[in-house]
């Protein structure tokens, strides 16, 4: 098993009128930067990208926490609601709701959504600024069992 890395770089550039991409990874993502435009550019915000860190996050730990638990499923969705305010400006909470779709025991399920909370860098991260949290909700396998 490889260690994962510790340290991380990303890199943003903005043009004139709010165009701007990050680079992570071997990706460039477009990213909307304008201030009050009036038609939104339909690319992903700040707000937006911060949700998805945390969603990449459990899905990422949920890889992890099914090699480390034998957990099987077959595939998952994560949805991520994040609630701001103006005053001072911040996050004040982050509500996921994981949908796992899996032949495994509910009680399995808890066992890996509190692995997912306990050993998520994002999720820890962004729990100590703020309210987060969430559940998992099991869809059984079509198919029973050995459909996985």
């Amino acid at each position: 098993m490889t260690t994962p890395p510790t340290s991380y770089h990303v890199h943003g550039a903005v043009s004139a009128g709010g165009h701007a991409t990050l680079t992570a990874g071997n990706q460039a993502i477009p990213v909307d930067a304008t201030w009050a435009a009036a038609e939104p550019s339909g690319e992903p915000g700040p707000a937006e990208l911060l949700a998805g860190a945390l969603a990449a996050c459990l899905m990422k730990n949920l890889e992890r926490s099914s090699a480390l638990l034998g957990f099987r499923y077959q595939s998952a969705e994560v949805d991520v609601r994040a609630r701001r305010q103006d005053v001072p400006p911040r996050f004040v909470e982050l509500e996921y709701e994981i949908r796992l779709v899996t032949d495994e025991a509910e009680r399995r399920a808890d066992l890996v959504h509190r692995n997912l909370r306990q050993f998520g860098t994002v999720v820890n991260t962004l729990a100590a600024a703020c309210d987060v949290h969430g559940r998992v909700v099991v869809v059984p396998v079509t198919g029973g069992p050995a459909a996985l």
